[in-house]
């Protein structure tokens, strides 16, 4: 509830900060400035709801209204950038009038005026698409070539799915959607690396059903991500994922054998888990011959930074969405070692899926989501 509280305030100031460039810096004259105003006060209630809702709705009756609020969210972002450039315009204009000792105040309104609407406009419709992009997630392929794999699981097939974010404004339809997709590919084998909800186990639980319909002949694994501790104990998540036939690897690993000859599958929880949940990956490796080779599952990109040190020969992760909403890719880079695709990190390489699913707003502009299909070859 406190954090409800804190995000609406947030959200509160912004609206206020909005109605002050699309109504009294534009001048709108009646009925159109409380037609405005009159959104803006609507979608916070709405994106309140949004926030709250697989926590303290149930989106059993939110999630429509929910998809709106959290929608808006991503127009509200564009919105803010947008009318800050015109901002700076408008200065520039006043500035370069004052330089000639001209009166500027005619023709600011008039920018403000015709920028604001297209600013509006460009949001609105950015949004749109951004919605449409991220409800159809798309099977990519990849090929990772690597050194010390065995001629045994030469050409494995992985399919790598993180970040479903099922909850707030997605549901089991999305989950089932997903799954469709997966077994259509009939992977050797998958993976589900965390954050697969945003809720408790309670309100969102049964929204994963669905999982329980993967299928590949050497297994389902899985981990947590950052944002399964966070409305709910992880451990239940965790739980109730191997009711539905994940093996969730909880900082351990185990064997596949294939055709005689196996490989380590090692899990370690999410880098910000709280005790007692902390990821170990020594812990996961302990006990293991190094000359095997190990694919490790790790939900975010910066733990392959210590899994370059044990010697991983491969490190699967998501978590950054490559950004999800354009420009937002730029501040990613700022926190982890790789945005998306392919990498290496030290002497790990390391693929990063842009993630199913969608968090906050159900919106990816310029980052579409993705199911992605690793081929693992020997080099």
């Amino acid at each position: 509830m406190m954090r409800l509280l804190i995000f609406g305030t947030f959200l509160a100031l912004v609206g206020l900060f909005l109605h002050l460039r699309f109504v009294r810096a534009t001048r709108l004259g009646r009925p159109w400035s409380t037609v405005v105003d009159l959104v803006l006060v609507v979608m916070w209630m709405l994106a309140l709801l949004g926030i709250g809702s697989g926590e303290l709705f149930d989106p059993a009756w939110a999630r429509i209204p929910a998809w709106i609020g959290l929608s808006w969210l991503a127009v509200v972002l564009y919105l803010v950038l947008g009318t800050t450039l015109l901002g700076a315009v408008t200065l520039s204009i006043r500035l370069a009038a004052a330089r000639t000792r001209r009166e500027s105040a005619a023709t600011r309104l008039r920018v403000t005026r015709a920028g604001s609407a297209v600013v509006a406009a460009v949001s609105v419709i950015t949004v749109g698409y951004g919605a449409f992009e991220a409800a159809y997630p798309k099977v990519t392929h990849t090929t990772v070539a690597l050194d010390r794999l065995p001629s045994e699981f030469d050409g494995l097939r992985v399919a790598l799915v993180s970040d479903l974010h099922v909850g707030p404004a997605r549901g089991a339809d999305f989950v089932q959607r997903v799954v469709d997709q997966v077994n259509q590919q009939t992977p050797d084998m998958v993976i589900l690396d965390g954050d697969l909800i945003d809720g408790t186990v309670e309100l969102v639980g049964q929204d994963l059903e669905p999982l329980r319909q993967l299928s590949a002949p050497l297994g389902v694994f899985g981990v947590s991500g950052n944002h399964d501790f966070y409305a709910d104990d992880g451990g239940k998540w965790l739980d109730l994922w191997e009711t539905l036939g994940v093996s969730v690897l909880r900082n351990q690993r185990e064997v596949v054998t294939r055709y005689g000859v196996g490989i380590d599958v090692a899990g370690i929880n999410d880098a910000t888990a709280p005790a007692p949940y902390e990821p170990d990956l020594g812990a996961a490796l302990d006990g293991r011959d190094p000359s095997d080779f190990v694919l490790l599952l790790a939900h975010q990109p910066l733990q392959a930074l210590e899994a370059s040190d044990f010697d991983v020969d491969l490190q699967v992760s998501g978590h950054t969405h490559a950004g999800q909403i354009w420009p937002l890719r730029y501040l990613v880079r700022l926190q982890q070692p790789s945005v998306e695709g392919l990498d290496s990190i030290g002497s790990t390489t390391l693929y990063t899926t842009r993630g199913a699913g969608a968090w906050g707003p159900p919106i990816r502009v310029a980052a579409p989501p993705e199911i992605a299909m690793l081929q693992l070859v020997r080099d």
